[in-house]
């Protein structure tokens, strides 16, 4: 199992910009998929992005395709999420999540899917 750690988080004025990382120290990690989610005061967690074991292969929620960008560093045991564009409605705690999986799985948008998750960052957007 592993032990997740996200950061980036913060205050932001609307059509800013913030880039979460998701970190761990064990070199497992690169065979990781790993997605992101995030949650909303009184609203359920949602599927953000996602990318695949090798990174060869992303996938965004409808919300924020062409805003937001998953990448990942194995260098660094890390993984990104790039966030431009943002809104007010993407006031969210954001969180990190991943499973173990083989080269070919494709990304997965379901929580229930993963298996490790990180205490989350808040991301504030204001107008």
């Amino acid at each position: 199992q592993l032990q997740l750690e996200e950061s980036g988080g913060g205050l932001v004025q609307a059509g800013g910009s913030l880039r979460l990382s998701c970190t761990t120290s064990r070199r497992a990690f690169s065979e990781h998929a790993v997605g992101w989610f995030r949650q909303a005061p009184g609203k359920e967690r949602e599927f953000v992005g996602a990318i695949t074991r090798s990174g060869g292969s992303t996938a965004y929620a409808d919300s924020v395709r062409g805003r937001f960008t998953v990448s990942r560093d194995k260098d660094k045991n890390s993984v990104y999420l790039q966030m431009n564009s943002l809104k007010p409605e993407d006031t969210a705690v954001y969180y990190c999540a991943s499973k173990r999986t083989i080269l070919t799985v494709p990304p997965n948008i379901h929580p229930g899917s993963y298996d490790n998750w990180g205490q989350g960052t808040q991301v504030t957007v204001s107008t």
